[in-house]
């Protein structure tokens, strides 16, 4: 991600975005989860693909 993601305001607009009452005791857990989120993402977007990769259309292990 090239900006900086601030996962406390996403947590809140999420909240009223979609109409959640996130307890005050809990805020603080939903935030550091969406910041793990966040940084889990950043890390399988930065993997390096070339343009014509496409996917499997099956999985095999």
């Amino acid at each position: 991600m090239n900006e900086t993601f601030d996962a406390e305001a996403h947590v809140a607009l999420m909240e009223k975005t979609m109409g959640l009452k996130i307890e005050e005791e809990w805020r603080p857990s939903v935030v550091a989860n969406m910041s793990a989120t966040a940084n889990a993402a950043d890390l399988l977007m930065s993997f390096p693909l070339d343009d014509d990769v496409e996917a499997a259309p099956v999985f095999l292990p």
